[in-house]
């Protein structure tokens, strides 16, 4: 067992074919694998640590996430490179998802905080940093 390490992520998303087709092309990039899949929901696995993307209720789809408000923020990943981070950004912007801060990118985190930061479909921000 690896004590105090996250073991998993769940996030309940709005469109669940929508977040698979963001998701699974991003998480595979980074090295995860398809771990399960089930009506209603699908998960990725990296290690002993796996994401998880359940559809969410049409009953609670009248608030939509914000990630000012209380609860997540954002999900950091990190990136293989520099380099990593800058091929992501490119595939990024070729699938026209909004790249955040870009006046301040690479560097929005900070002079050696470099990274990209981006929206899921449900603006849900991420975050892909460099070592």
């Amino acid at each position: 067992m690896s004590k105090g390490l996250l073991h998993h992520i769940e996030l309940y998303v709005s469109d669940l074919e929508r977040s698979v087709e963001f998701w699974g092309w991003l998480l595979q990039e980074l090295g995860y694998s398809s771990f399960q899949k089930w009506e209603g929901g699908q998960s990725w696995k990296l290690g002993d640590t796996y994401i998880v993307f359940v559809q969410t209720e049409e009953r609670f789809l009248d608030i939509p996430y914000h990630r000012c408000r209380v609860g997540l923020n954002h999900l950091a990943f990190f990136a293989f490179s520099r380099h990593h981070v800058d091929e992501i950004t490119k595939s990024l912007q070729a699938r026209g998802v909004n790249i955040l801060y870009k006046n301040k990118h690479p560097f929005a985190g900070g002079h050696n905080h470099y990274a990209v930061y981006f929206e899921d479909p449900d603006r849900i921000k991420v975050e892909l940093v460099a070592p």
